[in-house]
């Protein structure tokens, strides 16, 4: 235990003296803050002289700024600080000739990557609650109003869930350092991983969706309707989608599904009417626990598969 604490502290020290996460991070800040701040504004130019409405606070983290709302800005940059944090995480030091003498001390091989990993999520989570926290004074300070406690619990949960998404990313990026000697290569091979999710999943949605609907009628409800599905099954393989639709439905009270498309028939339309106002923070949980679940299952599984390629290796080949 007192190996894990000793490479947790180390790893927190090259993190916090690093240029470049200093820079990604100084940047994701900088650019949140401007979204919150102009978000804020324009909330409060709407609001003058009208009764404020409930979880209005949210809006800060929901409503579009310039480009994007908060929560899309994280799930599309976020996963940059993981792969900063995490691609050179073993390959500079087996480059350096600093892993073998590390590992010839009494530290086992196991307290490393774990080590490595922890103090990842560790500066992922200082990053994360910093900006959080900077966000929410500043949204007291432009607009005047005080979240209540359902608020803060919802942000609470949204803290966590761009936790886990993040670590994901550090865990893919640990992964392929340890995968490849060359640190460029595993920084390639990790960026490549990223823009396939974040870009390619949604262009081959578009493309199966499109294969499947050629023969039906433009102006057929059901067809309409079908690929919405396929649309929406096939970007369920990415992270991206997975942390956007958690993340979405739980900082918006007012959404009732992950889904974009309903298909609305007179019940529906009826039940929908009735229960038009704010899902309770409960219930927005259930909708989106498989996705919270599948975030976390997939960081676990990366790590696994990290933690085992790294045991299986060979001492003399580090």
């Amino acid at each position: 235990m007192s190996g894990l604490r000793v490479i947790i502290k180390k790893e927190l020290a090259d993190h916090f003296s690093s240029y470049r996460f200093t820079i990604i991070f100084a940047l994701i800040a900088m650019v949140s803050l401007i979204t919150a701040y102009m978000v804020g504004l324009n909330i409060r130019q709407e609001l003058e002289g009208v009764a404020k409405p409930r979880f209005i606070f949210l809006m800060l983290f929901t409503a579009p700024g310039a480009l994007f709302s908060l929560v899309q800005f994280v799930a599309f940059f976020g996963p940059l600080v993981g792969l900063i944090l995490g691609f050179d995480t073993i390959n500079r030091e087996r480059n350096q000739g600093t892993l073998s003498k590390l590992l010839s001390q009494p530290i086992y091989r196991d307290v490393v990557v774990n080590g490595k990993f922890l103090a990842g999520v560790v500066m992922i989570s200082i990053m994360m609650v910093a900006i959080v926290l900077v966000i929410t004074g500043l949204g007291l300070l432009v607009m005047g109003i005080v979240p209540g406690v359902e608020e803060i619990w919802r942000i609470i949960i949204y803290l966590v869930i761009s936790i886990v998404y993040i670590s994901f990313w550090l865990a893919v990026a640990i992964l392929f350092s340890i995968l490849f000697r060359s640190t460029a290569t595993s920084a390639l091979a990790a960026l490549a991983v990223w823009i396939f999710f974040s870009f390619f999943v949604t262009i081959g949605a578009n493309i199966v969706a499109s294969a499947l609907a050629s023969g039906a009628s433009a102006d057929n409800p059901t067809a309409i309707i079908q690929q919405a599905k396929v649309i929406k099954a096939f970007k369920l393989i990415s992270p991206m989608e997975l942390y956007t639709d958690a993340t979405a439905t739980i900082i918006d009270p007012m959404r009732k599904s992950t889904r974009s498309m309903i298909a609305v028939g007179p019940l529906e339309n009826l039940s929908m009417s009735r229960f038009a106002g704010p899902l309770p923070l409960g219930q927005s949980i259930l909708i989106v626990i498989p996705y919270i679940i599948s975030l976390l299952a997939i960081t676990i599984i990366c790590f696994a598969v990290s933690y085992t390629v790294f045991m299986r290796q060979e001492i003399r080949s580090l």
